[in-house]
């Protein structure tokens, strides 16, 4: 019997349609039984290996512990063809693939007495929402979940609300559906739907919890809630919110750009790459010039190019990301373990900045191809962009990364930066 119960999401759909982008952007790591299973499957150059191509890349080591990832020099999976297919998948079935890649783009992480699943946005479909619903693969998600999440899940601490403020998972779980209703709201864009969640995150940080419990403290979430849907109703003017200060533009240039960043394991690890990325930081900093272009998606464009009025976001973009917000949210893929042990509000920041880091993103994308109105397809790929390295990338987890988003928070400038990209 199942010793946990799964919370899918219920409006997002998926299915492979075999963009292979996930085998070539993801380090691809594996198991010790998948690598005996391939290694017995004994590989040669007539199925398409060349001669003297190492399967395994041996990671970490020494007085730690290493492990295997599947990788050609480019940082691509050895396995995959130049049709952009498994040949694993092709030869054995979809079975014999590695752990990581079956269960990809599913994550799981602890909720209580359940696991939330979530799903990675860094696969376009995803995005799109193609394919049949997710609800409808419980059965196999079941299946991954069983041999993914840990026995003594239910265990698991629940992460701190506040910096040394920390709930029961009875108490937490509460203010997640309200945040999720908070994003739900279908008679107000998105824009205003993450005002009212900072305004409400806000009021949470204010606020002393040591006499609130229970019912007491649902009530609370909800008459917050509230609070903030009244500080801003559906005539909020959002043109006139104060635009972002100098030094909220620096410090977010400097989150976007790592946002923007395709860090894979062919990356140049020596000086001469660390030089080259310090360069590209300090340029992000100064926000003069052009931006540097941190893959080859971007071209090297005016950094004022990307602060002009882009006109009205496409109609889809309403939808991606409310969906994209919410899926988040109820997968609890936004602070806590899942998310480098965050407290609940400044997890809450950490995602709101999603929202002008995608459309800073996508306009540097239109800007490259020298358009000055965003398309749905920008917002896609920006939002598989920023999605490849939120929660994944270790250099979020960093010190100096969260510094950043605390001073954001602290200046009150995510707001202003939502406010900016928005219009």
């Amino acid at each position: 019997m199942s010793h946990f119960s799964l919370e899918l999401p219920t409006i997002q759909n998926w299915n492979c349609h075999s963009c292979s982008e996930c085998c070539k952007q993801h380090g691809i790591f594996v198991t010790d039984e998948d690598k005996a299973r391939i290694e017995q499957q004994e590989w040669t150059e007539a199925d398409g290996i060349p001669a003297g191509q190492e399967l395994f890349v041996k990671e970490g080591g020494w007085l730690g512990k290493s492990w295997y990832r599947l990788a050609q020099p480019n940082g691509a999976c050895v396995f995959l063809d130049d049709e952009g297919l498994c040949r694993i998948h092709a030869k054995y079935g979809e079975p014999a693939k590695p752990l990581a890649c079956r269960i990809y783009p599913y994550a799981f992480h602890p909720a209580g007495s359940k696991v939330a699943v979530s799903v990675r946005f860094s696969c376009p479909s995803v995005v799109q929402n193609l394919g049949q619903p997710v609800t409808s693969n419980r059965k196999e998600i079941r299946g991954y979940a069983n041999q993914v999440v840990p026995a003594n899940v239910r265990d698991a601490e629940p992460p701190e609300l506040t910096p040394g403020t920390r709930l029961g998972w009875t108490d937490l779980l509460p203010a997640v559906d309200v945040l999720d209703r908070l994003l739900a709201a279908d008679d107000v864009p998105v824009l205003i739907k993450l005002l009212r969640v900072l305004y409400w995150v806000g009021l949470i940080e204010q606020s002393k919890f040591d006499r609130l419990a229970g019912d007491r403290l649902s009530e609370f979430w909800d008459i917050i809630g509230q609070a903030s849907i009244e500080a801003f109703g559906t005539d909020t003017p959002v043109e006139q919110i104060a635009q972002p200060t100098r030094i909220g533009r620096s410090q977010f240039r400097l989150l976007a750009g790592q946002y923007a960043r395709k860090d894979t394991y062919a990356d140049d690890r020596s000086l001469r790459g660390r030089w080259r990325l310090l360069q590209m930081a300090l340029a992000l900093t100064r926000g003069r010039g052009t931006v540097p272009p941190v893959q080859t998606c971007f071209r090297e464009v005016p950094f004022e190019s990307l602060e002009q009025s882009f006109g009205p976001l496409p109609d889809a973009a309403e939808e991606m990301f409310t969906r994209y917000f919410r899926v988040k949210i109820k997968g609890m893929h936004f602070f806590g373990r899942p998310y480098y042990g965050v407290p609940f509000a400044e997890g809450v920041h950490s995602l709101a900045l999603v929202y002008p880091v995608v459309l800073w993103i996508a306009r540097w994308i239109a800007v490259s191809n020298d358009r000055t109105s965003l398309s749905s397809d920008d917002i896609v790929q920006a939002i598989t962009i920023a999605d490849h390295n939120h929660g994944y990338s270790p250099a979020f987890g960093t010190w100096g990364f969260r510094r950043r988003v605390r001073n954001l928070a602290q200046m009150g400038d995510i707001a202003k930066l939502c406010a900016w990209y928005g219009q």
